[in-house]
């Protein structure tokens, strides 16, 4: 009898571990749901157009079902467990990657999604023209040569060589009709 209480406790605490990551997972889960809904509402509230709604709307649908099989897997493995069999906790992992992948495939398919990401594109490249010009206004303010300086130098430059070879040229001719 005694053999059979420490194989009893041990079933417990291994089961109590399992208990507790589970509800750890379905937390996050929960928590990571709770997340995408707010910035997905938050996205779909900017758009206009009613097309795009519906497809933001049905792109949040395919990954929220996304979401609930990888919780149904979830449940559905936890119960193997209970029932003894063998479970690898990377096997737990590899579902809710697999799920944040899909359910991020879901979302970026939209066009929702793909006119915010063009927005915000937009957006990046006009904060950076600003920042150029902001900092090409203070090397001016200093004196030191700017980006837009060293082309209008090479732009000269490079103009001053086409008159040089023209010059060259009909003095060549100049000189060749001397000769003759």
């Amino acid at each position: 009898m005694t053999d059979s209480q420490p194989q009893t406790q041990n079933w417990n605490a291994f089961v109590e571990q399992w208990n507790e990551q589970f509800l750890e997972a379905l937390e996050q889960n929960m928590e990571a749901q709770a997340q995408f809904v707010e910035s997905w509402s938050e996205a779909v509230e900017e758009t206009t157009d009613d097309v795009e709604v519906a497809d933001g709307v049905e792109g949040y649908a395919r990954a929220y079902d996304a979401w609930m099989n990888a919780s149904q897997q979830m449940v559905e493995r936890m119960n193997d467990v209970v029932e003894g069999e063998d479970v690898d906790l990377e096997e737990f992992r590899d579902v809710w990657l697999n799920t944040a992948n899909e359910a991020f495939k879901e979302v970026m398919s939209t066009t929702a999604f793909a006119r915010m990401t063009g927005e915000t594109v937009g957006d990046v490249l006009e904060a950076q023209q600003q920042a150029d010009e902001a900092a090409e206004t203070t090397l001016r303010t200093l004196g030191f040569a700017t980006g837009s300086d060293v082309v209008e130098v090479g732009d000269r430059l490079v103009e001053l060589e086409r008159r040089q070879h023209a010059v060259e040229q009909k003095l060549d001719r100049v000189l060749e009709e001397l000769q003759e």
